[in-house]
């Protein structure tokens, strides 16, 4: 049995090593991500790991089959850039890592908010340039405000939970509720209910068609004045032209985003030197209100580890036994 793994980090080349070592199994590490031009070196392989969030090959599964392909095991949770159907018809099993550490994601995305509530990238820029003033710059206490959580799976509980420790008043949405918060009474009956009474605004659910710029000028009109917008999930739940300009009219006191809609050709890259062409994620870099990282909400050495491993160990149950405990049905 041989696995191929793409967009191997340098971080995570010790987790592989000993995987392999421990499974006595290869497992070839190629640092690119898996492209038109790397199909061909699939061959021969009995599964396939990948983690990238862009697109991938069009004729991608095909060739799987073509090549004796069996398995492909993604290293992160969201499957929505693969083409489940042309992976079934073609017979290859697929498997993610639904879990990998959502306490990373949850805290991340509250250290973010605590950020945006203390103006800290406001106080920062003063201090460098050498203003030791405080105001107008007066903060906020979690515990006076009231979080919108949408989104309850399991990095969304993990947020409520810390949320909670502060002292603020959480409420959620979900199109599938969690039986336990759903008994606490948590759950608003829609988006609508939700954007009306939060003060924070936290994204920790799957990006669908369904959900395309689920915030948009619509429904950041709908929220209250001063509301903060957290994304740690996907980009594309977020109209960035509607929310630049709900910062720039006062609507939205701040927001911080790990992920951006048109984030692959700018994220994980080294752009140096390098013009922007992007003039929406320009504008985003020039609001001092606005808290920008590079889709780094999981990257933690538990999470990395945990990519790895459970990725590797899923792909060689669905080699051996034609289905794995995280098969994406």
């Amino acid at each position: 049995m041989k696995f191929i793994a793409f967009n191997v980090r340098s971080d995570e080349e010790k987790y592989f090593k000993a995987w392999e070592a421990q499974n006595d199994l290869q497992v070839r590490c190629v640092s690119g991500p898996l492209t038109n031009d790397e199909l061909d070196s699939v061959a021969g392989y009995d599964a396939v790991l990948a983690l990238q969030t862009g697109t991938y090959p069009q004729d991608m599964f095909k060739k799987f089959k073509e090549y004796g392909v069996k398995v492909f095991s993604i290293r992160n949770v969201g499957v929505d850039n693969i083409d489940l159907k042309a992976a079934k018809e073609n017979g290859v099993l697929v498997t993610n890592v639904p879990a990998y550490s959502p306490n990373a994601i949850a805290e991340f995305s509250v250290t973010q908010l605590m950020q945006l509530l203390r103006n800290i990238t406001l106080f920062r820029n003063k201090v460098a340039a050498h203003d030791f003033r405080w105001a107008p710059y007066v903060g906020k206490e979690l515990r006076t405000l009231t979080v919108g959580v949408i989104g309850t799976g399991r990095i969304g509980r993990a947020a409520i939970n810390i949320y909670r420790g502060f002292g603020a008043k959480v409420i959620a949405y979900d199109l599938y509720p969690n039986p336990t918060l759903e008994k606490e009474g948590i759950y608003v009956d829609s988006y609508e209910e939700l954007f009306k009474q939060a003060d924070v605004i936290t994204l920790h659910m799957p990006a669908t068609p369904s959900d395309h710029h689920l915030i948009d000028k619509k429904a950041i009109a709908q929220m209250k004045d001063g509301v903060y917008i957290i994304n740690t999930a996907r980009g594309a739940l977020i109209d960035t032209e509607a929310l630049i300009s709900g910062i720039k009219e006062g609507k939205i006191a701040g927001a911080a985003l790990d992920t951006y809609e048109n984030e692959s050709p700018i994220f994980n890259n080294d752009l140096r030197n390098k013009e922007l062409t992007d003039s929406l994620f320009k504008q985003l870099l020039e609001l001092d209100n606005v808290l920008i990282t590079p889709h780094v909400a999981f990257y933690t050495e538990t999470a990395v580890e945990n990519m790895v491993t459970i990725a590797l160990n899923s792909a060689r149950e669905a080699c051996e036994k034609g289905t794995a405990e995280t098969l994406v049905k």
